[in-house]
């Protein structure tokens, strides 16, 4: 029996990705996720022409520790910080789905918004959460971020017996090629982002709300670039950025 999608076994050395897309997307649970966990790929991406799309799933409603912060005010505050790092990296359209802070849910509601996002852009690479992460603590929104997307791509996207009722005019059936996961306990491909580390720091610094005190040659900044480094050991470039690939079976 074959499978349409697959994954090598783990690897120790991960292969190089340098073929650059038409089109990306990145899906992720909060703002600023989408910049920790492919932000210099998506900037590097971007800059060589692909159009990148983001698909925020959560408003951030409940990403912050001030205790005088109101749900209202910090979904204003991340929005406002979400589009202009969004412009930094170059994405070229945001899709923000009204889910609570905390409450997103592998439901069918949240799979039918993927599976829609999908056929509307037609990505060729979809970016997310690794929902298989178990070395670590992880939030809950973003294993079903992980999860969603994945069931999203296969198969409902691609077979026109699901969600049938969205398939008008332009909203077709779509099939995407590769499935990168950030976040991995094993990842398998690298993308050399030594030319687009600088953007995705810059980026990040936008999301003050979550990232006080990120700037260049700050402490944060220092640690951020310490781990492309040595995820670069040895692959001939300085800065690299890691993720688990599902590639899709012709």
């Amino acid at each position: 029996m074959t499978y349409p999608f697959s994954t090598p076994n783990r690897v120790t050395k991960y292969e190089v990705i340098d073929q650059v897309p038409e089109r990306a997307m990145v899906i992720f649970a909060h703002p600023d996720d989408a910049e920790i966990g492919a932000g210099a790929t998506a900037a590097l991406w971007a800059s060589q022409g692909c159009e990148i799309t983001y698909v925020q799933c959560t408003t951030g409603s409940s990403g912050s520790n001030d205790a005088d912060m109101t749900s209202e005010r910090i979904v204003e505050i991340r929005a406002a910080e979400q589009r202009a790092a969004a412009d930094v990296i170059g994405v070229a359209d945001i899709a923000v789905l009204d889910h609570p802070d905390g409450e997103l849910e592998a439901d069918r509601v949240f799979l039918g918004e993927i599976v829609h996002a999908l056929r509307k852009y037609r990505p060729e690479v979809v970016f997310t959460h690794d929902q298989h992460r178990v070395n670590g603590f992880q939030h809950r929104d973003h294993r079903h971020a992980g999860i969603t997307v994945q069931d999203a791509i296969y198969p409902y996207a691609r077979d026109h017996l699901h969600f049938p009722e969205q398939l008008v005019g332009d909203i077709q059936p779509h099939k995407v090629k590769h499935l990168f996961f950030w976040g991995s306990d094993a990842p398998d491909v690298i993308v050399d982002v030594t030319d687009s580390v600088d953007t995705k720091i810059n980026a990040l610094a936008r999301h003050e709300s979550q990232i006080a005190g990120l700037s260049f040659g700050s402490e944060m900044d220092t640690r951020l670039r310490g781990r492309h480094t040595d995820a670069a050991a040895s692959y001939g470039f300085r800065y690299g950025e890691t993720f688990r690939r599902l590639t899709a079976r012709t």
